[in-house]
């Protein structure tokens, strides 16, 4: 695999417990958790570290107030960074209060997602 399956394990779990309906789906060399249907959190590597990363979607607001949150960047791969999704790097979330900040911070703005669209 191309990214941290025990990352991914804790994911679930997190999902799991807060009674998420979520399922996982490969995706950019990594993985999502889409929640509702809706691209939520996920795993991605770093190209040019090859270091695992955390892909969450947060919306703007959360984006520019946790702009500044240890392991914290933008979610960019044109170079502009991507509207309501922020990456989380190791230092960021290796605790367990960390990943699961992040994860609610996702489940928080899910509702407010818009779905993709279908690709048939």
């Amino acid at each position: 695999m191309a990214y941290d399956l025990y990352l991914a394990e804790r994911l679930k779990r997190i999902l799991s417990d807060r009674k998420a309906n979520f399922y996982q789906k490969a995706m950019m060399g990594g993985v999502v958790f889409m929640v509702e249907d809706k691209m939520c959190i996920g795993i991605a590597r770093d190209k040019k570290t090859s270091e695992d990363r955390l892909m969450a979607r947060i919306g703007e607001k959360a984006q520019l107030r946790y702009a500044n949150k240890l392991g914290c960047r933008p979610m960019e791969f044109t170079g502009r960074p991507m509207k309501d999704f922020v990456f989380a790097y190791p230092e960021g979330y290796d605790l367990e209060k960390d990943l699961e900040f992040w994860v609610a911070l996702a489940l928080e703005f899910n509702p407010f997602a818009k779905k993709s669209k279908s690709r048939t």
